[in-house]
């Protein structure tokens, strides 16, 4: 059974009034020690170009970089070598778990948990990693520290195993974020600092008070309302036909968002793959930079629905494009901020998010429904028309009560004829080689469905979906006694494929997910 859904709620921290500012960002690994930095990364010292960022410097950041620079060129020379001797290189499983497949599936990941939670610790000089104030909860494999989107999904498996007080505290942590950066980052990296992704904190906050959601959005009204101010960060005075960070003006006057990254140069974590796409394609570095960066904002890391002729990384757009999940999430953070301002009888602001609400939904359903498909899709704003790009996105304005019964109805239908496989929906129906494109699925986008559907009274697809996928994960679980990051769900592969690393295990969200499913479904706890 579900664990109780509502505790105490206590004083949210309080929010610090300076917006985000890019210049008073920790500086990330890229700049600390520059010529060291792309010598290791561009020499592929390490399979994974995340293992030199997540490195700790022995000394000051400026004597190595002085001390490589003095000695690189010496006879006998190694870069493998210096390396060793100037920095603690990280580990994938430091307390490594071994699996009890005697066990069922929700007690294995009840055992997993400890596993994955880090506790606060003192901040480290020269560290990558930003210190949170509270334990919280990874991913698991190379995601060793705490991911924006992820959390929420996470956080779902950790109510069903009565771990409320570990919600909170990641729901502190996140607003500690807030207070300090002005917004959530990807991960609590500095090298994450310059974007954030899904904007899902709304959605976490609501757990903490699940029958009374509005009480806990009213006591984290101000880390609400600066978040809802970096995504729209902006919007005043923008002429249509014009955009600013991740805020659009259309023809109309409408006003929607685009993902976006402050920093127009590769990415620390996997600046080899940037560098190396920069140079291969006819655009301009910068721009295919920023792009990219925009496409690790949307979590969806990459697929086709980013791509301008759908197949190949090279002609990346993501900045050109209004996505229907960022938009629909941000309809929710609207709404949540309406909810808090109505608890705390601030009607001016009840209204004006009232109204902001209602401006996104009908800007939503008029440039991201398309009629004649039957589904949702993103909106190519440069071009002015849809990106006819279509995949388990069209689920987030179910997910988030946009949609009009009939037009929930009629993505049912869709979905089950392009997205449902054997093994639940494929994230996009398209093949491209990406992890974010058939034949793979993700357990957010399982939820997400099932959720949206059940939302608006379409239980046989929403059961057929958790049935399906639980299946695959149930048998993954069999076979290997483990839960991974994603999987193949369109046939019987026993992995899946795509993306710049291999594939992890551990999984946050994957437990998450399950956990929920199998306390909404409880036949699903079976192999």
């Amino acid at each position: 059974m579900a664990v109780a859904a509502s505790f105490v709620l206590g004083s949210a921290p309080a929010a610090a009034e300076a917006v985000s500012n890019i210049a008073a960002y920790p500086a990330p690994p890229s700049e600390l020690y520059p010529q060291l930095f792309a010598a290791v990364q561009m020499g592929q010292l390490f399979k994974d170009g995340k293992t030199f960022v997540d490195a700790l410097p022995k000394s000051r950041p400026a004597a190595i970089e002085a001390e490589y620079k003095r000695i690189k060129d010496s006879p006998g020379f190694t870069l493998a070598d210096f390396i060793r001797q100037h920095f603690d290189l990280p580990e994938d499983n430091p307390d490594a778990y071994v699996s009890d497949r005697s066990q069922s599936l929700q007690q294995h990941i009840a055992g997993l948990w400890p596993h994955l939670t880090q506790q606060p610790g003192k901040p480290k000089a020269a560290s990558s990693l930003l210190p949170l104030p509270q334990p919280y909860v990874v991913p698991g494999g190379r995601f060793r520290e705490v991911y924006y989107w992820d959390s929420y999904f996470t956080m779902l498996g950790l109510l069903q195993n009565g771990k409320p007080q570990l919600i909170r505290a990641m729901v502190d942590n996140f607003a500690s974020l807030i207070g300090r950066y002005g917004h959530v980052p990807n991960g609590n990296r500095s090298y994450y600092l310059s974007r954030s992704q899904p904007p899902f904190y709304f959605k976490m906050v609501g757990l903490l008070s699940t029958q009374d959601e509005a009480a806990a959005y009213a006591r984290y009204l101000p880390q609400l309302r600066r978040e809802y101010g970096f995504w729209m960060d902006g919007e005043r005075g923008l002429k249509p036909g014009t955009a600013y960070r991740r805020v659009v003006a259309l023809a109309d006057g409408s006003v929607l968002n685009r993902y976006y990254d402050d920093r127009a140069v590769p990415r620390d974590e996997s600046y080899t793959e940037d560098v190396e796409l920069a140079r291969n394609s006819r655009r301009q570095a910068a721009e295919i930079y920023r792009d990219v960066r925009a496409g690790a904002e949307s979590g969806w890391d990459f697929s086709s629905r980013w791509f301008a002729d759908g197949k190949t990384l090279a002609t990346i757009e993501t900045t050109a494009i209004l996505p229907v999940d960022l938009n629909s999430l941000l309809y929710g953070l609207e709404n949540a901020i309406r909810l808090g301002c109505e608890r705390v009888r601030d009607l001016a602001c009840s209204s004006d998010f009232s109204q902001r609400a209602e401006r996104r939904l009908v800007a939503v359903q008029k440039y991201m429904w398309d009629e004649a498909g039957g589904h949702y899709v993103d909106y190519q704003w440069r071009k002015r028309q849809s990106t006819a790009r279509p995949g388990a996105a069209t689920f987030y304005p179910l997910f988030t009560g946009i949609a009009e019964p009939a037009q929930a109805t009629r993505v049912a239908q869709w979905a089950g004829k392009e997205l449902l496989k054997p093994y639940g929906i494929v994230t996009t129906p398209l093949g491209s080689g990406q992890q974010w494109d058939a034949p793979n699925g993700w357990a957010p986008l399982q939820w997400i469905a099932v959720d949206g559907l059940n939302r608006y009274g379409l239980h046989t697809l929403a059961r057929d979906i958790a049935t399906r996928w639980m299946s695959k994960v149930q048998q993954v679980y069999a076979g290997s006694g483990k839960l991974v990051e994603k999987y193949d769900v369109a046939g019987s592969a026993a992995e899946a494929g795509g993306g710049e690393y291999a594939l992890q295990d551990g999984f946050g969200w994957t437990n998450g997910v399950a956990m929920q499913l199998m306390t909404l479904y409880p036949e699903l706890n079976r192999p």
